[in-house]
């Protein structure tokens, strides 16, 4: 396995997932963000993308992290007029949280360990099999129409089964924690699996017309 850093800066948002191989754009405002930027950009531009425990803690204060999270390298900055940054992150490799860090800096920092993911780094030419997909493509695109969500579909037949698999659990309508669990899942195949059993608790509403909640 690389020599990845043990502590890395991370970067908590609800609903938001990535994974390896798979590349997402960020629009960063936020001051302590922007200085974990500048920091990640000087060093080895890695950030840890992680899901809060809630999206909001009651008493105001930080809230708990998930266990599981992506490491993410920048790939592409710009600064923008207003002082924003607009920054690409590439996902490399999931990892557990052993503890959180206190330092001086205004954004979260954590120990990690990468050693249960190293599969993670390996190359998967799995090329898409349709039939493998067909009944949650199917699924899927009912349960995104209904939540107004656009998604290219005839772009993600052109990507393999990973990238696809992948790009629907980062893109999908599902709660905080449902996504966490298709980050946690091991494989691939549970992935999809996964996707499969979320969907089924999302089939009454889908196909009787009833209204999402």
């Amino acid at each position: 396995m690389k020599n990845f850093p043990k502590t890395i800066p991370v970067f908590p948002l609800s609903n938001f997932i990535i994974f390896p191989k798979t590349t997402v754009p960020l629009n960063i405002f936020e001051e302590r963000y922007l200085n974990m930027v500048d920091d990640a950009m000087k060093s080895n531009k890695f950030i840890g993308m992680i899901q809060p425990v809630k999206s909001k803690n009651e008493n105001n204060e930080q809230p708990d992290l998930h266990k599981i999270g992506c490491l993410g390298k920048i790939t592409s900055f710009r600064e923008t007029n207003d002082g924003r940054y607009l920054i690409e992150i590439k996902g490399v490799i999931r990892f557990q949280t052993i503890e959180e860090i206190k330092t001086n800096n205004k954004y979260r920092e954590v120990l990690v360990d990468f050693s249960k993911f190293s599969k993670d780094l390996d190359n998967n030419d799995q090329e898409i099999k349709f039939m493998d997909l067909e009944l949650i493509f199917k699924d899927l695109k009912s349960l995104f129409d209904k939540k107004g969500f656009i998604i290219n579909w005839k772009a993600l037949e052109k990507q393999s089964l990973e990238e696809t698999i992948n790009a629907l659990s980062m893109a999908s309508p599902f709660s905080l924690e449902e996504k966490q669990v298709l980050l946690e899942a091991e494989n691939l195949n549970i992935r999809k699996q996964k996707i499969a059993e979320i969907l089924a608790t999302y089939s009454h509403d889908i196909f009787n017309n009833s209204t999402l909640q």
